[in-house]
């Protein structure tokens, strides 16, 4: 059905409104997904460790002009006692990420930390240990590699658009956004080492069904080994909030990510790819429907309840509530009701990424 993913018939996919062909199309993703990297879906201990940030991204409620959140860093205790909690319960894996920041504390902070959280052990006495994802944002290359030698060894870093033009739209026209420093960013992360992610937003103002099939192309010729994309959730309190009229309905916006991951799966079959919190916002159940659309990874988020309000890229943000055990078993809870296999104590690294270090 699927055979030809050029640009048109990419295009042609995302504008599909025979909903029986759609559904056929996530039966497709998923089935490929089982054929090459098998049912399981592996868990990611989220731990949003700041929300301090050097930037003004347009679209971002935790932007630096944005004086509403309280600004909060989660101390290294904290951090410890949710990666142990991560461990413990058998996720593998952990993703740490925060506003991006550059000064010297911040970097020894992380450095130190992953030296640590690669040490520890479960309580149960096993020899298992976590794998560690960072989303900080663009660095030089000399901290991509500082980190990595501290031992984390997969990277998410999102394009948000791969169209110079539309990036630029949700970005301020500044010396800290430029679209060239972030795709130099993302071949830096390959240099270092890292298993590369990237993502983008679906369903942004300015954004069409073209500049979509644009971004799933993008990944493809960047050779990304994980991907984390969703659907855009408008916050009050950005610039970008001006605009809201021009934005796809939610229920558009939340098909348009399914078709995207679905579409990214086929394209791209043995990469790590995640379902998202901003799927949850729109509908319940929205990280379980991607991974039936062909995702492979979820996000529990362990970061502290009392700090999580305050971590507020987009507003509405689901699960704010709970804390680590609550969001954890809910999650656990779903999958396990769907009959889809959890990674117990595995990283569930990208098979993409093995095979390119093979060749």
């Amino acid at each position: 059905m699927t055979k030809m993913l050029d640009r048109d018939n990419l295009i042609k996919w995302l504008k599909e409104e025979d909903s029986d062909k759609v559904s056929e199309l996530y039966r497709e993703a998923f089935n490929v997904k089982l054929a090459t990297i098998g049912p399981e879906v592996y868990l990611r201990g989220l731990i949003e460790i700041s929300n301090r940030c050097r930037k003004n991204c347009l679209y971002c409620g935790i932007r630096a002009s944005n004086q509403h959140p309280v600004r909060y860093e989660i101390g290294e205790e904290d951090v410890i006692r949710s990666a142990q909690f991560a461990l413990d319960a058998g996720y593998g894996s952990i993703v740490i990420q925060g506003g991006e920041r550059r000064d010297r504390q911040f970097i020894d902070k992380i450095s130190k930390l992953l030296e640590k959280i690669v040490s520890m052990r479960p309580k149960d006495g096993s020899q298992m240990r976590l794998g560690v994802t960072l989303s900080l944002g663009e660095q030089p290359l000399s901290v991509y590699k500082e980190w990595f030698n501290a031992g984390a060894h997969r990277y998410l870093l999102r394009i948000e658009s791969s169209t110079k033009e539309l990036y630029e739209k949700i970005h301020p026209k500044d010396s800290l956004h430029r679209f060239e420093d972030r795709i130099e960013a993302l071949h830096s992360l390959r240099e270092a080492g890292y298993q590369v992610g990237t993502g983008v937003m679906i369903g942004l103002p300015f954004q069409n069904e073209e500049h979509l099939a644009d971004d799933l192309l993008f990944f493809k010729s960047l050779d990304i080994d994980m991907c984390g994309m969703g659907p855009y959730l408008e916050h009050s309190e950005t610039p970008l909030y001006q605009y809201r009229d021009l934005l796809p309905d939610m229920k558009r916006r939340f098909e348009l990510s399914l078709r995207m991951v679905a579409l990214l799966r086929l394209m791209m079959n043995d990469i790590n790819i995640a379902a998202t919190t901003a799927m949850q916002a729109i509908d319940p159940l929205g990280r379980e429907k991607a991974i039936m659309a062909g995702a492979n990874v979820m996000m529990p988020n362990l970061t502290l309840a009392q700090v999580r309000e305050e971590y507020s890229i987009y507003q509405n943000k689901p699960g704010v509530g709970e804390d680590a055990e609550i969001s954890s078993s809910l999650i656990e809870g779903r999958l396990k009701n769907m009959n889809l296999p959890i990674g117990y104590n595995r990283w569930g690294d990208s098979i993409h990424f093995s095979k390119r270090k093979e060749r």
